[in-house]
């Protein structure tokens, strides 16, 4: 009987952010492609159109189910629906690099003061605002629905700032990530 071969180089497992972001088709080439601003923009939306889509429940039954199902088609395949942008010289731009720097973090070690805890931050306060949003949606409470929004949209936009943050240092560091810039 024998046994496999050792290597050794150790495996680098994937990251959850990997996982998420092989899941939305974001390999390769088409990090370039989200990194377009008007696809990070068009993100921005996908939550309001969420809304009034589970809103319209209330005015047109179960046909909500329609506009429902478009929004989240929609939201899987914004970051492949945009042609590379002609500059990446953006926050856009540099919170997308920051998030794929972030989610190669196994492979790529990052500074230190970038532990995940800002992240959690970001992440609990989207809990907070989701938990508002779905309550809202639930009981067609404007306000919490609003706030919700609200709350969830100043969290995303929180946690792309701090991926531009990342970005900025390790592209001083690692010349494949300052190369992302044009």
């Amino acid at each position: 009987m024998s046994t496999p071969a050792r290597s050794d180089t150790p495996t680098v497992q994937p990251t959850g952010e990997q996982r998420v972001a092989k899941w939305f088709g974001l390999t390769g080439d088409n990090w370039d492609r989200h990194a377009n601003p008007v696809s990070v923009a068009t993100r921005f939306a996908v939550l309001p159109l969420l809304a009034l889509s589970i809103w319209s429940r209330d005015w047109i039954g179960w046909w909500c189910l329609v506009p429902i199902v478009l929004s989240l088609v929609f939201m899987m395949v914004n970051p492949l629906l945009f042609a590379k942008p002609r500059s990446t010289r953006n926050w856009a731009s540099r919170g997308v690099f920051g998030e794929r720097v972030w989610a190669e973090r196994n492979a790529v070690p990052v500074p230190a003061q970038f532990t995940p805890t800002v992240l959690r931050v970001t992440y609990a306060i989207q809990t907070v605002g989701a938990a508002a949003f779905v309550y809202g949606l639930v009981r067609l409470d404007l306000i919490a629905t609003l706030a919700g929004l609200v709350i969830l949209q100043a969290a995303k936009a929180w946690y792309i700032d701090r991926q531009v943050l990342l970005y900025e240092d390790m592209k001083q560091r690692h010349a494949e990530y300052a190369s992302w810039e044009y």
